[in-house]
């Protein structure tokens, strides 16, 4: 594969950073999404069976439900090899653990001023298929919702030609607890799930992972719909000195270039000879592995910095998604970097763990988002709403700036609706 070689200045230099979620350049894409959304808001399930039938190859004959029948969902559990269902309640267990630290606690800022944390009514999760399912996906979308309290959860994923979805899809979502997955995909999917339609149930927020159509369908349903954020491809960076061993940044920066054609994968480091050391060792990797096409057509960069300091300020620039320490005071190094969505430290926190089982939520901010953005959490299905009883010693109290401030405003009703109080 080309892996581009640059040094500190020319990497600023050359602006890549912030090219990673361009959505201009997919100006037909994006009409064609606004034209999916749009059929989907107008004619519902006749839009969805159309497009169905279009882009994944299936659609329900007449009476035939979108959503996969409950006892399809039992029996695809029931029949998933074992040690693969008990890997996916193990990384359940872990994802619930760690998501139940996020819940908020009600408390009275001032009096009987206070701030109250509900969930939203109904959650619509996204599942990619195409190049692979991802079970994972399910678990790290619908787990966070129901320990938000979401009463109830929704799943949308692309059906195979044939109708059925993957029986590691249809696990996940009964362990995670989701109440229906339909077979709908890409923009379309999204639009239902915002919209609603005669099948699909309209929901409050969606979130979960996709492809271009999916992204562009999010930014269009915005404000119909509350969405998890706005995904670019995956990334990696790694950071890392002259004592990382070549061969694990190799495979790290490997196990997330395999995704997708579009993903990055960065080394930035102080060391020439580690740099040209992980070069090496992934020519030697692609040989070996499956998905290498792939691979060689993603974006591979080292980035080689005068120091250190130098490697964490261009880090922090690029804001990645992932990033794995793997240098000498690497939890120093770390603690430095203000702009990741996950970091990884030490030698053996390899990101596939995070993507699995470790327990933090997969779904990151991309793209250089992680400079104002969260990961996916429980966060994501709550709203806050402030609840104000006041008497009339408290309109006493807050009278004077608020006429005040009103006058000052020139919004004459407002300081009347305080005074006509006290006359």
């Amino acid at each position: 594969m080309t892996v581009r070689r640059f040094d500190g200045r020319s990497w600023r230099e050359s602006g890549l950073s912030g090219r990673r979620l361009d959505l201009s350049r997919f100006a037909a894409e994006r009409s064609a999404v606004a034209e999916i959304c749009d059929r989907v808001m107008r004619e519902g399930d006749a839009a969805l069976r159309e497009l169905g039938k279009r882009f994944d190859g299936w659609s329900p004959k007449a009476g035939e439900p979108f959503s996969v029948p409950r006892p399809e969902i039992d029996a695809a559990a029931a029949s998933l090899p074992r040690a693969d269902r008990e890997a996916l309640e193990f990384a359940a267990r872990r994802i619930r653990d760690f998501h139940e630290r996020q819940l908020p606690s009600d408390r009275a800022a001032e009096g009987a001023i206070r701030l109250v944390t509900r969930p939203v009514h109904r959650a619509g999760l996204y599942a990619p298929g195409g190049r692979a399912s991802y079970p994972s996906t399910v678990l790290m979308t619908a787990i966070p919702a129901r320990v938000a309290g979401v009463p109830e959860v929704v799943l949308a994923t692309p059906p195979r030609p044939d109708g059925s979805v993957p029986e590691a899809i249809l696990a996940a979502a009964r362990i995670a607890g989701v109440d229906a997955v339909f077979r709908i995909g890409g923009a379309q999917a999204i639009a239902a799930l915002a919209y609603g339609t005669e099948s699909v149930p309209r929901v409050d927020v969606v979130a979960g992972p996709g492809n271009v159509y999916v992204t562009l369908a999010k930014r269009e349903v915005f404000g119909s719909v509350g969405v998890d954020g706005i995904a670019g491809p995956t990334e990696v960076v790694v950071l890392a000195d002259g004592s990382a061993r070549p061969d694990y940044v190799a495979a790290d920066l490997a196990a997330q270039l395999e995704h997708d054609p579009l993903a990055w994968g960065i080394l930035v480091t102080d060391s020439s000879t580690l740099a040209q050391r992980v070069e090496e060792e992934l020519e030697h990797l692609l040989r070996g592995l499956e998905r290498a096409d792939i691979i060689r057509q993603a974006t591979c960069c080292v980035v080689v910095a005068g120091d250190m300091e130098e490697a964490v300020a261009i880090v922090d620039d690029f804001a990645p998604e992932h990033l794995l320490v793997v240098a000498a005071g690497g939890d120093e190094l770390a603690a430095h970097v203000k702009n990741a969505g996950a970091v990884f430290v030490g030698p053996y926190a390899t990101v596939p763990l995070g993507d699995y089982t470790a327990g933090p939520n997969h779904t990151l901010p991309t793209s250089g988002a992680a400079r104002y953005a969260s990961p996916l959490g429980v966060q994501t299905f709550l709203k806050r709403t402030s609840v104000l009883k006041l008497d009339r010693d408290d309109l006493e109290m807050l009278r004077g700036a608020t006429v005040r401030l009103a006058e000052l405003e020139g919004l004459g009703a407002h300081a009347h609706a305080v005074e006509v109080r006290l006359e």
